[in-house]
């Protein structure tokens, strides 16, 4: 069956996008498309300064503003104190991190780590209490082991060329007891709702991404790159290997979003 007639890969096409595919035949995918492994960051750099400056307004259209909830039900996840130094990767334009803002207080410190330097940028210009914008590689983070109290990671892993490097870096960061949740998109539970899903992501979601951004190709691979990630049982066992703990799983609305709450 094409990818067209039946979008959600399947599992044996789903694990090209783990770290061992992507190094062993050096290509990583982003949406349908295939790259060579040191391409595919080139790619992923492209596509967000294609969609930056609308990016906040895009997010809230197509999810009709239900990211908003998701991001809140994850950071509230974390149990962040005040005092805490919490750590947001591939944090774009700091939502999530400005929600962690209010609850480590001025006593602490919420660090938004993107590599897309236009997604800060646009980010900066919401003048956050108590936000720190880092640009990197969110595969190689740019703080000691064990320095962060709480982590999180917003729809941004699927992004990585090595999601698993993406991973391992966010448990060496965190202290031991610290608390990360990877919020993700997913595949809907209901069959029936999946294909009004697809409709939307494939039909809708690319119009109105050419007629706010001027890019329909960058609302083309977004839904792409989410029907290629692996499903939340996978992720489950990837966080696994890594080393986190007391991993919870969390469906949202339908599975069209998932949040994954675990421990170092």
């Amino acid at each position: 069956m094409s990818e067209k007639k039946n979008p959600w890969f399947k599992k044996e096409k789903r694990i090209q996008q783990l770290e061992n595919y992507v190094k062993r035949n050096q290509s990583a995918r982003f949406g349908y498309a295939s790259y060579h492994e040191s391409d595919k960051l080139e790619r992923v750099n492209k596509h967000f300064n294609t969609v930056a400056t609308r990016y906040d307004i895009m997010n809230t259209i197509l999810s009709f503003g239900i990211h908003h909830l998701w991001k809140r039900k994850s950071i509230d996840s974390l149990q962040i104190s005040s005092g805490d130094t919490v750590l947001d990767a591939c944090g774009g334009t700091g939502d999530m991190a400005s929600l962690a803002a209010r609850k480590t207080g001025s006593s602490g410190l919420s660090i938004v780590y993107d590599i897309n330097r236009k997604m800060i940028e646009h980010g900066l210009k919401k003048e956050f209490n108590n936000v720190l914008f880092v640009q990197g590689n969110a595969e190689n983070l740019s703080f000691p082991d064990e320095s962060i109290d709480k982590a999180s990671i917003g729809f941004g892993i699927r992004n990585l060329t090595h999601l698993d490097t993406g991973f391992k870096e966010l448990f060496r960061v965190l202290k031991k007891g610290g608390k990360m949740c990877c919020l993700e998109f997913s595949r809907p539970d209901n069959r029936y709702f999946r294909y009004l899903y697809d409709f939307y992501s494939f039909q809708i979601m690319p119009i109105l991404g050419q007629l706010f951004t001027g890019s329909k190709e960058a609302y083309t691979v977004f839904p792409e790159s989410i029907r290629t990630f692996p499903l939340p049982e996978e992720l489950n066992t990837i966080l696994e290997n890594i080393g986190f703990t007391d991993i919870q799983v969390k469906k949202l609305s339908n599975g069209i979003a998932v949040l994954h709450i675990c421990t170092k």
